[in-house]
């Protein structure tokens, strides 16, 4: 898909997939929280971007429902999100300023996806 066209919360949410590879990176990253935290994060930065490809794909005049349950779950998964950064943090894994910025990331994707949600139930 051409990037002009990509709505600007897939663009976002793409950078926090980015983000979190490189911050996640195994040289950087403690081998102990590799499959507790490490993977985790990892899959749900893909796991976001994938979820929010699929709900601007899905019509919302066709599947109004599936759509929205790909953005609700989309929000769901920032949460986890949110609290897998926390827990990083707390562990020394990171630090406040890494977190500071990480979490904007993810509330970013987060409150861009509730106010497409809101858009789509008014049309």
């Amino acid at each position: 898909m051409e990037q002009e066209k990509e709505l600007k919360v897939i663009l976002k949410a793409k950078q926090l997939s980015s983000y979190t590879i490189d911050k996640t990176d195994s040289s950087k990253f403690p081998k102990r929280h590799r499959f507790t935290l490490r993977v985790r994060m990892q899959d749900k930065a893909l796991d976001i971007v994938e979820m929010l490809m699929k709900a601007n794909r899905t019509n919302l005049n066709v599947n109004r429902k599936r759509r929205y349950e790909l953005q609700s779950r989309v929000i769901e998964e920032c949460d986890i999100f949110l609290y897998l950064i926390e827990v990083c943090m707390e562990k020394e894994i990171i630090t406040g300023k890494s977190a500071e910025y990480w979490s904007k990331l993810v509330s970013d994707v987060k409150y861009m996806t509730i106010a497409w949600r809101t858009k789509d139930k008014e049309r």
